[in-house]
């Protein structure tokens, strides 16, 4: 596994409850909010979406650049951070 930033690692630590997408890896305040104006204000809906998709990469990747525009690697952070927590959590 590639370095990960400590965002990342917080989001890993504990359970998701009620997080704001913007505690996503590879979420800002920009991306989070073209999320939130499409109905993905929480981390757990994002996460939803992303068991959706089978918690397939690609699919993710294209899904994070059409629905809020993010570039790739913002798109690979959130999949990395969501599929860390999955690994710890489910």
């Amino acid at each position: 596994m590639s370095t990960t930033s400590q965002k990342h690692r917080n989001f890993v630590a504990e359970p998701m409850g009620d997080k704001p997408v913007t505690d996503l890896a590879g979420i800002g305040p920009v991306l989070g909010q073209r999320l939130k104006s499409k109905g993905f204000s929480e981390a757990y809906v994002v996460l939803g979406q992303f068991l959706i998709l089978k918690k397939n990469k690609e699919l993710f990747v294209d899904w994070m650049k059409e629905t809020a525009g993010s570039n790739t690697k913002q798109a690979s952070d959130c999949h990395q951070c969501l599929l860390d927590w999955c690994e710890e959590f489910l």
